[in-house]
């Protein structure tokens, strides 16, 4: 008898499914937060991602300084999780080829990813990612940065589906707060907290047609920021509603008491990674075969689906069942 094969090789041949990324994106700008959070990064029980950020945070006029503090943090020894990314400079701004290349040369091996803010339309963050590509070659890079894109205006909304087909893309963030201002009033401030950002029909429609078109080419949708910033239940509700309501499979932080909030209302329940577990080891053993489980059916979409609450879990650093752990990540 053939050996049982693994779900990631069986159950996915007619699509991309999502990369898979820790739950929390946590943002820091000055160089005493970025230093704090690749500390609690190193030391956390919670798998995250850090974007330090070279937009909000570097100061007017020391830009070029603060991409090369950056670099540095980025090959230092708190980067101990090899998980660490940049936000760059929008197209707007004349700092963005500065910004990758700065990464680029410096500390290409070591970037996690790049996110791009403010992208106006897909015609002009082509450009930039064209950019990135011949720096990367330039410096001996040869595997793809991932690149995160924030959907924030008009124009990156109404071309949602051109820019998620681009080359190196690994998430859709969404920016709510550029994306409320943009409208010049029509929506109103409250929709830039909650409950309206999840209410209101405008933000309602940009956030389901944004996590729609990320799944639909393999893209991590990413929600925005809660501006409640200590407030641990405000950002626990935020997370559970951002990741039952909309689908969205990861989420800013922009505060330390975020993080464990965030990663606590993304992470699967004890029960759901159990029955996951159970589906799972039934359906390799008869090959993926519908099978019986406790009086129910389950065939390759629901093996699928478990796979996938599997397969996040253990990216999130989740106590899986032994067996489940030595079957399917033992590697």
């Amino acid at each position: 008898m053939s050996q049982p094969s693994h779900p990631a090789q069986t159950l996915f041949p007619e699509g991309p499914s999502p990369a898979l990324l820790p739950a929390c994106d946590h943002y820091a700008g000055t160089e005493p937060l970025m230093r704090k959070a690749l500390r609690l990064q190193a030391s956390s029980a919670h798998r995250f991602d850090v974007t330090l950020d070279l937009e909000d945070g570097a100061p007017a006029g020391r830009e070029r300084d603060h991409a090369d503090l950056v670099v540095e943090l980025l090959r230092g020894e708190h980067n101990l999780a090899g998980r660490a990314g940049a936000r760059i400079h929008d197209p707007s701004s004349p700092h963005w080829q500065a910004d990758i290349d700065a990464l680029v040369a410096g500390a290409g091996e070591q970037l996690a990813h790049i996110t791009i803010p403010k992208v106006p339309a897909a015609r002009p963050l082509a450009g930039m990612l064209e950019y990135l590509q011949r720096a990367c070659l330039a410096a001996g890079i040869k595997h793809e940065i991932p690149v995160h894109v924030l959907i924030e205006t008009h124009g990156a909304l109404a071309e949602c589906h051109q820019i998620a087909g681009l080359p190196w893309l690994r998430g859709l963030d969404f920016g709510i707060m550029d994306f409320v201002s943009a409208h010049h009033g029509a929506i109103p401030a409250a929709a830039m907290r909650s409950p309206a950002q999840f209410e209101h029909a405008l933000v309602r429609h940009a956030k389901t047609l944004q996590v729609m078109t990320a799944l639909s080419h393999g893209l991590v949708p990413v929600h925005n920021v809660t501006l409640a910033l200590r407030d641990v239940e405000q950002v626990r509700t935020d997370a559970r509603r951002a990741r039952q309501e909309f689908g969205y499979l990861r989420m800013w932080s922009i505060h330390p008491a975020q993080i464990e909030p965030i990663c606590e209302a993304f992470a699967a329940s004890h029960d759901e990674l159990e029955l996951a577990a159970q589906v799972l080891l039934a359906g390799q053993r008869v090959h993926w075969a519908p099978v019986d489980v406790d009086g129910r059916l389950y065939d390759r979409a629901s093996y699928r689906y478990f796979w996938r609450v599997l397969a996040r879990a253990q990216q999130d650093g989740a106590e899986l069942p032994q067996e489940v752990s030595a079957t399917f990540f033992s590697d």
